[in-house]
């Protein structure tokens, strides 16, 4: 099977894909998301996250600039 990064859009409750793919990139930490694993993402940013820790570190990081 060959791995394609997909390029999607993230909405509130959803993502729309904009280009076909298995997995996305995790914004921090750099790991890969397959698409049925995908569960963490920030609308704003249109990024996505791994899981709850990098939700969090990207959550410090913003707060920490106001």
């Amino acid at each position: 099977m060959n791995k394609k990064k997909a390029k999607l859009v993230y909405k509130h409750n959803s993502f729309d894909i904009i280009e076909e793919g298995n997995f996305v990139i995790c914004a921090i930490s750099g790991k890969e998301i397959p698409l049925n694993q995908l569960a963490y993402w920030n609308v704003e940013l249109q990024e996505a996250y791994y899981s709850p820790l990098e939700v969090n570190t990207r959550f410090k990081s913003l707060n920490n600039k106001k």
